[in-house]
C-alpha cells in the first residue's frame, strides 16, 4: 500500500479529473489524501470521507484575483499568472508542506496549475507527478511570442527559487518523473508534445455526486437534444452568449430541444425550468452533466477542457465559443480534428450559432471525428491508466529508498 497526497487548485475542472483518480486509488487500498484551499470544494466533489489538508490561497472569483473581461491575449496570460497561479503557489506552499510531513506521501500528485506541489515535493526529496487536466500546455503555444516564453520562464526560475529546490532544473509545470495528460493526440493534434514521462492517459471519467432531481422524461426522443454549457466559472460573462443560444434554439424547435444551463439566472423568466410546461427550452442552474450525455446529440460551450473530454467520450460534436485562459486552445484543437465549429464568444448571434449547430447535428463529418476521438480516449485507459502508471511512480520510489 502506497500513499498519495493530491495538490489541486480551488478549481472544479481540475479537482473533478484527480477525483476520478483518486478513487480509483483508494479502490486499489492506498491511502490517498488531498491538499486544497477549498477543502469544502474538494469534499463536495471527491466526497465527504475525502481526507483533506487545508491551506492558504486565493479563490478565483473574488477579491484582487477578478479579471476584467476585456483582457485577452498575453495580457490575459500575465494577469493570470501574477494575480493567481503566483499567489496561489506562494500561498499554499506551507500548507503543502505541512501535509507532506504529516501524511508521508510516497507520491505527490501536483495539478500543473498548483505548483507548489511539485516544487515543494522537489525540495523535500519526494518523488512527484503532474496531474495535466488541460491539453493547452502540450502544445507550442507560445511559438510566435518568444518574449512571453522568457518571461514566464523567469518567473517560474525565481518561484523555485522562493518555495522551491533551488538546484533543481525540471519545469514545475511537467514533473520530470511522471505528467498524466488528461487527453490524447488525437484531440491535441499532430504537434503534441511527447516524452518518455508523459503519459497520455484520456479523460478521468467517474462517478460524481449530482443534486437529483432531473426531469428524464422531460426529453423527447422524436428531437435531437442540444445542451448549452458555460461551465462553472463564466457566469459573469455569460448573459449575452446565452440569450443568443436561446433565441438561435428556439427557432429550431420544429426539429430540436435544448438544455441550457444557467447557474446565475442570466436569462431570468426567458427559459422553462424543471416543473415548466415547456417542451422545447428546458433552463436549470446545473445538470448532472455525465448522464445527460448519453443522452444529447451536440453541445455548445466555452470549450472548458473537462466540458469538452466529457462530450467527446460520449462521442458528441461540439460548437466551442472560448472565452478566456486554455479555452482559444482547446477551442482550436476540437475545430483542427473536425469534431465541432470554432464561433467567437464576444460577437456570437443567433443566426450564426444556429447555423454551427445545424452543421454539427447534419454534417456526418462532425460525427464521424468525434466517433474517432471517441475510441481514442476510451482505449488510453483513463483514471485506472492513471492510477496504475502513479502506483509504478510509488513502486520505483520505495525501491531507491530501500536500496
Amino acid at each position: 500500500m502506497s500513499g498519495f497526497l493530491f495538490v489541486v487548485p480551488p478549481l472544479v475542472g481540475h479537482i473533478n479529473p484527480a477525483a476520478g483518480v483518486a478513487a480509483e486509488l483508494a479502490a486499489r487500498g492506498h491511502r490517498v489524501a488531498w491538499v486544497c484551499a477549498a477543502p469544502e470544494l474538494v469534499a463536495r466533489l471527491a466526497g465527504d470521507g475525502a481526507a483533506v489538508f487545508p491551506c492558504a490561497g486565493p479563490v478565483p472569483g473574488s477579491g484582487e484575483g477578478v479579471r476584467p473581461p476585456e483582457i485577452r491575449g498575453p495580457e490575459a496570460l500575465k494577469f493570470l499568472w501574477e494575480r493567481f497561479l503566483l499567489p496561489l503557489a506562494e500561498e499554499m506552499a506551507p500548507g503543502v508542506r505541512a501535509a507532506i510531513e504529516e501524511f508521508g506521501p510516497d507520491v505527490v500528485v501536483a495539478d500543473q496549475q498548483a505548483l507548489a506541489g511539485g516544487l515543494v515535493a522537489e525540495r523535500l526529496g519526494v518523488p512527484w507527478a503532474t496531474s495535466a487536466t488541460t491539453s493547452a500546455e502540450f502544445t507550442d503555444v507560445l511559438v510566435g511570442m518568444p518574449k512571453v516564453g522568457v518571461w514566464l520562464e523567469g518567473i517560474l526560475h525565481d518561484l523555485r527559487e522562493r518555495i522551491g529546490d533551488p538546484s533543481g532544473t525540471a519545469d514545475a509545470r511537467f514533473s520530470p518523473h511522471l505528467v498524466l495528460a488528461f487527453s490524447t493526440p488525437e484531440l491535441v493534434g499532430p504537434g503534441a508534445m511527447t516524452g518518455g514521462q508523459i503519459r497520455y492517459v484520456g479523460p478521468s471519467i467517474a462517478d460524481r455526486p449530482a443534486a437529483p432531481g432531473f426531469p428524464w422524461d422531460w426529453l423527447d426522443p422524436a428531437r435531437s437534444t442540444v445542451l448549452v454549457t458555460l461551465g462553472t466559472a463564466n457566469t459573469d460573462v455569460g448573459a449575452r452568449f446565452l440569450t443568443q443560444c436561446l433565441d438561435a434554439l428556439r427557432s429550431r424547435s420544429d426539429r430540436l430541444q435544448a438544455v441550457i444551463v444557467d447557474p446565475a439566472g442570466a436569462l431570468g423568466a426567458a427559459g422553462a425550468g424543471a416543473d415548466s410546461d415547456d417542451k422545447d427550452v428546458l433552463i436549470l442552474p446545473g445538470v448532472p452533466q455525465l448522464p445527460l450525455l448519453e443522452r444529447v446529440d451536440a453541445v455548445v460551450c466555452h470549450a472548458g477542457h473537462n466540458t469538452v473530454c466529457e462530450a467527446l467520450w460520449h462521442g458528441v460534436p461540439l460548437v466551442v465559443a472560448p472565452i478566456r485562459d486554455d479555452q482559444p486552445v482547446v477551442a482550436g484543437q476540437v475545430a483542427d480534428a473536425g469534431a465541432g465549429i470554432r464561433v467567437r464568444f464576444g460577437r456570437a448571434t443567433a443566426a450564426g450559432l444556429g447555423a454551427a449547430i445545424d452543421a454539427v447535428l447534419h454534417e456526418p463529418g462532425y460525427r464521424v471525428a468525434s466517433d474517432r476521438i471517441r475510441t481514442a480516449f476510451r482505449a488510453a485507459g483513463g483514471a485506472p491508466a492513471a492510477a496504475s502508471h502513479l502506483e509504478k511512480l510509488a513502486i520505483g520510489a520505495t525501491s531507491k529508498a530501500d536500496q
